[in-house]
């Protein structure tokens, strides 16, 4: 697939998630199989810019290319001005969030609230297309609600504004992610336009995807939900694609090995606490599929330094490999 000049090496994407797709866990994600990551959404507003949030964000050292950033916001000329920063700032490709569902979001009129002004959404493309010398993509829902789904429109109008690559989630923004994601409309939006397309909704496994591609005919597939705790779902596609063969599942050596990475970039990147606060979440979605993720969960949650979360994470694991009991206590 190509966005722009940058080819990229597969048709695997790591969807942008606020709180989740920060830069330890988008090098990770490219390490293990994904041709493509979009960063955390960022704040168009550039009062928030300097906040350690914001910087953290836009920290894209050391990251495989191509860098590609989410912006978020209602206003064309602001939206336009952040998109020259961050261009500034290393970005080698701009995205526009007009998909996120989130209340907060919605409610200032930013995200998939955007679907309802049409006029807004043209304004607004016109004005970051312009602003910037690099590929503009975008990321919509199939519309505000199921009954009026506009993304086709849209599609007709991102295409018309210059931007290079479309992403698609399979839902209206009143649908949050609850419910099944539906295809007929992404593919749709496929026939419609001549730009690239990404589908996005639900693609939990190497079938699915190759499910998702041949009914849509996109051209890449974005994972989100699916790849929290399960980085290597990626390269499980890519083989699959490849080969029409199943990848055995990781061995809890290497999950335990790829974890315990994951915390050493996590604690580096954000520091103690904040670093231990955040693995918190990451640790909890690895151990999701196990029976004593409650008691692990409790006794992780308890740790209050990288060292003695690292190695909490690192005896659990051991336990496990070896074939005994973990010494947890039992979850309350």
């Amino acid at each position: 697939m190509q966005i722009g000049p940058y080819r990229l090496r597969n048709r695997l994407a790591v969807a942008p998630m606020a709180g989740v797709t920060d830069r330890p866990f988008r090098q990770l994600c490219k390490r293990l199989g994904a041709g493509y990551a979009v960063s955390e959404m960022t704040a168009s507003d550039s009062r928030l810019w300097n906040t350690r949030k914001s910087r953290n964000r836009r920290d894209h050292a050391g990251e495989v290319e191509p860098i590609a950033v989410q912006i978020a916001g209602t206003d064309p000329a602001q939206l336009a001005e952040a998109a020259r920063h961050n261009v500034g700032e290393g970005a080698q490709i701009i995205d526009i969030n007009m998909g996120c569902p989130a209340k907060k979001v919605c409610n200032v009129l930013a995200g998939s609230a955007l679907l309802r002004d049409e006029p807004l959404v043209g304004r607004i493309l016109d004005a970051v297309v312009a602003a910037v010398d690099v590929p503009v993509t975008l990321k919509i829902r199939t519309g505000w609600d199921r009954a009026e789904r506009n993304a086709v429109r849209v599609a007709r109008i991102a295409e018309a504004a210059g931007i290079s690559a479309l992403a698609v989630h399979g839902r209206a923004r009143n649908d949050l992610y609850q419910g099944e994601a539906e295809y007929d409309t992404i593919a749709e939006v496929k026939s419609a336009v001549s730009i690239p397309v990404i589908a996005n909704g639900d693609i939990d496994s190497p079938q699915k995807a190759k499910f998702v591609l041949d009914a849509t005919g996109c051209d890449a597939v974005m994972i989100g939900r699916a790849a929290q705790g399960r980085p290597w779902i990626f390269r499980e596609i890519a083989h699959f694609l490849a080969t029409g063969e199943t990848l055995p599942p990781p061995t809890l050596t290497e999950i335990r090995d790829i974890l315990l990475g994951h915390l050493d970039h996590l604690h580096a990147f954000y520091g103690e606490p904040q670093g231990v606060r955040i693995a918190r979440k990451h640790l909890g979605w690895y151990a999701k599929d196990r029976p004593e993720n409650l008691a692990f969960r409790a006794v992780v949650n308890r740790a209050e330094t990288a060292a003695e979360q690292a190695r909490l994470t690192r005896d659990y694991f051991d336990a496990l490999i070896a074939g005994v009991a973990s010494a947890l206590p039992t979850a309350a």
